[in-house]
């Protein structure tokens, strides 16, 4: 089993990063597999709605969001971490998750997802909320933890001081395996996917 840890923030070390790790490290201890990809300081691409990937399967923008989708058949679940600005996620994240979702053709489906937040102060459920919203329009179970997942502080080392903050994480990390596990028993014990109907769409304007 592998799962692809995003981190959204311009820091690759940062706090972000911090509360990620203590994730992955969790994960590691039930024998998980897990990659942690960095978006990176320069600008990501926002969709700019040409329906492109609608008919190849991948997006227009040849970025690392095209290398996710190429590799999405073998990520079981997806934690997307991201930094608090203004009460939301990060440029970054947002507008790499928009297309990354949007090309994905619904192959998200049946996939746990977790959101994880770190920030100073305030803002933390706000952004912590956007980031679910992903995962709740794409038939992906959502992971929680003790508490939301977030942690504070301005540096790592304040986050390391986070007691409860990391507690969240590595309880979100022993969640994570455990519906892992038991999607894969499940599989193992014939239970099928979930029948999904073709979608319907009704605009509120005709």
């Amino acid at each position: 089993m592998k799962v692809l840890l995003i981190n959204g923030s311009p820091n690759e070390h940062g706090c972000t990063y911090t509360a990620l790790s203590e994730v992955a490290q969790t994960l590691h201890g039930h024998g998980i597999e897990t990659e942690l990809l960095y978006l990176g300081k320069k600008p990501v691409a926002g969709c700019i709605a040409c329906g492109g990937c609608g008919r190849t399967g991948k997006c227009v923008f040849d970025d690392q969001v095209n290398d996710v989708l190429s590799r999405l058949d073998a990520i079981d679940a997806v934690v997307a971490g991201s930094p608090v600005y203004y009460a939301a996620a990060s440029g970054q994240i947002t507008s790499f998750l928009n297309r990354l979702f949007y090309a994905s053709g619904g192959r998200m489906a049946g996939k746990p997802g977790a959101a994880v937040v770190s920030c100073r102060r305030g803002g933390a459920s706000a952004a912590f909320d956007q980031l679910n919203k992903y995962f709740t329009i794409s038939s992906m179970p959502v992971v929680s933890s003790q508490y939301w997942n977030q942690v504070h502080g301005s540096t790592p080392e304040e986050v390391r001081r986070d007691e409860e903050g990391l507690q969240t994480m590595r309880t979100l990390g022993e969640n994570m395996a455990w519906l892992l596990k038991s999607i894969e028993a499940g599989r193992k014990a014939g239970v099928p996917a979930p029948v999904r109907e073709a979608p319907l769409r009704t605009n509120f304007i005709r």
